[in-house]
């Protein structure tokens, strides 16, 4: 698609048709979640970046929410520490969530940021520790500095937004002791969506969205109304390590989050489609008492 040729009026009708979700959207506030394969892959994180500056230059308030779960088990297996999951969550010592920090806020938060400004961008990194922007305590004595988020914060993130940069914010968060806790970035995006009445909360995954079929792309749910989740887990259509991503869209729906997509972040441009075409992509909730097809 990138390489196919199109005149200036092609052009022009591709900005034309983009208008109506550009005057939607304009000054309102976009929180990207963006993880997995679509960070790994550099040539798709360029992609991702040039996007989400395309989206602040035309006035979306676009706030950046990054995990790093991959990169942190590499630097965890650099320094000799084996990497141990407790139903999904990653077991942190002391030792670890200082890696987990130095990641997260360091390397992957700064290499974003550099990303942005590259393509011509305006950022700022931040983590959930600025500005005591996220607080948590911990989850469960067996899983350690894993935290749960027990307050957000988002005036940081308006005060950033206000002077026109994009936020990037790495989740680690901390409690009034000073401790950090590794923090679940699904559910870090869905509260701080909540807490920023984001217009929409759109999670880049490594799948097409909620398949009714899991070996069938083309049975793609397009709507779920939050009302209907429960049926879908109990029915093994929402399962496996989609159930605590779509627990965490619901909550951002409930927390007053208009929309919330999730989307393949392998495919180009996933955002740009999903944010500013009439078929977008993904699967899309929102509140309400109907699924949809």
């Amino acid at each position: 698609m990138e390489n196919m040729k199109i005149d200036n009026a092609q052009r022009a009708q591709v900005i034309v048709h983009a208008l109506p979700y550009i005057q939607k959207y304009k000054d309102k506030i976009i929180v990207v979640k963006y993880g997995g394969n679509a960070m790994i892959n550099e040539e798709l994180k360029d992609s991702v970046m040039r996007d989400i500056v395309l989206l602040s230059l035309i006035g979306i308030k676009v706030v950046l929410v990054h995990g790093g779960g991959p990169e942190i088990t590499e630097m965890l297996s650099k320094v000799g520490k084996e990497t141990q999951f407790v139903n999904g969550l990653r077991v942190t010592d002391k030792e670890s969530v200082e890696i987990v920090q130095m990641v997260l806020a360091g390397k992957i938060n700064k290499n974003l940021v550099n990303l942005l400004s590259v393509q011509g961008g305006k950022a700022i990194g931040l983590s959930g520790i600025d500005g005591r922007m996220i607080s948590a305590r911990p989850k469960d004595p067996a899983l350690g500095y894993v935290g749960e988020i027990t307050e957000v914060n988002p005036q940081i993130i308006l005060d950033v937004l206000d002077k026109g940069y994009i936020p990037v914010v790495s989740t680690v968060a901390c409690d009034g002791e000073g401790n950090a806790y590794n923090v679940n970035a699904d559910t870090a995006a869905a509260k701080i969506a909540g807490s920023l009445a984001a217009e929409s909360l759109i999670s880049m995954t490594d799948i097409s969205g909620i398949l009714r079929d899991k070996d069938d792309p083309s049975s793609l749910i397009s709507t779920i109304c939050v009302s209907d989740t429960h049926e879908l887990i109990s029915n093994g259509i929402i399962c496996g390590g989609m159930i605590p991503k779509v627990e965490c869209c619901t909550e951002a729906i409930r927390r007053g989050v208009k929309k919330v997509f999730i989307i393949d972040g392998r495919v180009p441009h996933s955002l740009l489609i999903e944010t500013l075409t009439d078929e977008g992509m993904g699967t899309m909730l929102i509140s309400g008492d109907k699924i949809g097809d």
